[in-house]
């Protein structure tokens, strides 16, 4: 953005005024100048990788500079930008910020602006201080606003997703009862009545966060929880859950140790595997898992009519649904897989064709623990 408006400036044929070329040079120093405040004062920030933390500010620090003299074709900095709302937004979809963050940082920007150009001895007039003040201020409004907007958006998102996932559970429950009704051997009914107990325990953490969503400031994503397993037992889990409903799931690979978060992976599996046994052609379906490089590679494919290479993107869209097929769906699940695939530090891979089929790759790192936020796994 700043060499856009450097561009537009040079366009105009209107030079800068002294004022705003003395801003200017010390742009880097009031960025870093704030920076330092913020990991120090503003809670939340002080992991913050430097890119995210500095955002979009280094630009509106540009536009503030060349808004400066009199005359200047832009009244504001935050004039013919979005700035502020990219920064608002970005704050809400990459940090675990509240609003009162967000304002602290606009506060704790103004303040770096004045301590550095003064420590320069570059001084502002009763104009140039109403100025970036009001900026500012400006700034913080729309910033605040986007953010709001953001984070109900996710909100909403994260709730309609553990909705959702609470099919899984509820299916595993309603059939378990049905079988243990028709059941006339004791040890099959105790084993059906274990498989009910644990899928109504799934269950009540789903509502635990789901209330947790709707209810607690801040509740925009699930955090991971990282722990070491075998993905084969994850595997293993979801086969068992599905064989309940009717799935034939077919197994291939080993044993793979890493640290995931068991809940989050289970889930992207189980939508994997559902939408398989839905869009697919009836036949098996299958789950492979791999290890290489450090990785791993855990996949569910089905055979069936190929998705397009134009829908690649839309699928992960939310509330998006495929509408080639009469079958019902929500739209939410493979969103909820890529959310989890890059929250592990990965991603989500799709390949499809008439030939081979439809196959959906998750491809995460086998310790997640930095991704999650916590310590370096060499330490």
């Amino acid at each position: 953005m700043g060499a856009m408006m450097r561009a537009t400036d040079q366009q105009s044929g209107q030079p800068l005024a002294e004022i705003s070329r003395r801003a200017l040079a010390l742009r880097d120093d009031v960025i870093a100048h704030w920076m330092a405040l913020a990991r120090r004062e503003v809670r939340g920030a002080s992991h913050l990788p430097a890119p995210i933390l500095a955002d979009t500010l280094p630009a509106f620090y540009d536009s503030i500079a060349r808004t400066l003299a009199p005359g200047c074709p832009r009244l504001l900095a935050t004039e013919g930008n979005n700035a502020a709302e990219q920064h608002g937004g970005e704050r809400a979809r990459m940090t675990h910020y509240g609003p009162e963050q967000v304002i602290h940082e606009y506060q704790l920007f103004r303040d770096a602006i004045y301590e550095v150009t003064g420590a320069a001895g570059l001084s502002f007039d009763l104009y140039q201080r109403a100025h970036i003040e009001a900026a500012i201020d400006i700034a913080q409004r729309r910033a605040i606003g986007e953010f709001s907007t953001i984070h109900e958006e996710l909100r909403r998102k994260l709730a309609a997703t553990l909705s959702h996932d609470m099919l899984s559970p509820l299916a595993t429950i309603v059939s378990g009862a049905e079988l243990i009704g028709l059941a006339t051997d004791v040890t099959a009914a105790r084993r059906t009545s274990r498989k009910i107990l644990e899928n109504g325990q799934r269950l009540g953490h789903m509502i635990a966060q789901l209330l947790d969503a709707l209810t607690v400031a801040g509740m925009d994503r699930l955090p991971l929880d990282p722990a070491p397993f075998d993905i084969r037992l994850l595997v293993r889990a979801v086969c068992e859950e599905f064989s309940a409903q009717h799935v034939r799931i077919e197994i291939e690979g080993g044993s793979v140790h890493g640290w995931w978060d068991f809940v989050q992976l289970q889930r992207a599996l189980e939508n994997l595997v559902r939408n398989a046994a839905k869009y697919g052609d009836g036949d098996a379906v299958t789950i492979r898992s791999a290890e290489t490089h450090g990785r791993l590679l855990l996949s569910v494919h089905n055979t069936g009519n190929p998705i397009a290479t134009d829908r690649f993107e839309h699928i992960f869209a939310y509330l998006h649904r495929e509408n080639v097929l009469p079958v019902a769906g929500y739209g939410i699940g493979l969103p909820f897989v890529k959310s989890v695939a890059e929250g592990h530090g990965g991603s989500i891979v799709v390949d499809s064709s008439g030939p081979a089929g439809t196959t959906f790759l998750i491809d995460i790192p086998l310790d997640c623990r930095l991704a999650a936020g916590g310590r370096d796994p060499g330490d």
